[in-house]
C-alpha cells in the first residue's frame, strides 16, 4: 500500500493486556437519518506496539499498515497524550481516610448536639406545662 494512501486515525487506548498489541478505540457521534438523535459510533483497532509504549487511557495516533496478524492491521505512530495519573502514595491515602473519619465524627457530634438541644427544649416546655397543671390541681 502506498504511504500516501494509508489512513491515519487518533483514538484512546482501552486495553494493553496482549504482548506487543494495544486496542485503540475511536469514538464519534453522528445523527440518525430518521430520528435525528445523536448516535455514538465506536471503532476498535488492534494496533501493533512492538515496544509497549502505550498504556491504558493514552491518546495515540495510529496508521494503517499491511496485515501483521489475523486482526492487526494498524501500527502505532506516536503517543499524543499520556493519561493523567495522580501521584499518591498508600500512606497519603491512609491519612486522607483518617481525616475523613475525623470530619465525619465531628459532623455526627454536631448533629447529635443539635438534636439533643431540640429535644431538651421540647422536654423543658412539656415539663413546665406539667408543673403548671400540678399547681392548678393542688389549688382546687
Amino acid at each position: 500500500m502506498a504511504k500516501v494512501m494509508r489512513k491515519v486515525r487518533t483514538g484512546q487506548v482501552v486495553r494493553t493486556r496482549m504482548d506487543k498489541t494495544a486496542v485503540v478505540e475511536m469514538v464519534w457521534k453522528q445523527r440518525h437519518r430518521l430520528y435525528q438523535k445523536q448516535v455514538r459510533r465506536v471503532a476498535r483497532f488492534y494496533v501493533h506496539d512492538p515496544l509497549s509504549l502505550c498504556r491504558q487511557g493514552d491518546t495515540v495516533r495510529i496508521e494503517e499498515t499491511r496485515p501483521i496478524s489475523k486482526t492487526k492491521h494498524w501500527r502505532l505512530l506516536e503517543v499524543l497524550q499520556r493519561r493523567q495519573v495522580a501521584e499518591v502514595r498508600p500512606i497519603d491515602l491512609e491519612a486522607d481516610a483518617e481525616l475523613q473519619t475525623v470530619e465525619e465524627d465531628q459532623v455526627m457530634e454536631l448533629e447529635t448536639e443539635e438534636m439533643g438541644l431540640d429535644s431538651e427544649d421540647e422536654g423543658a416546655s412539656t415539663d413546665d406545662e406539667e408543673e403548671d397543671g400540678e399547681e392548678e390541681d393542688s389549688g382546687k
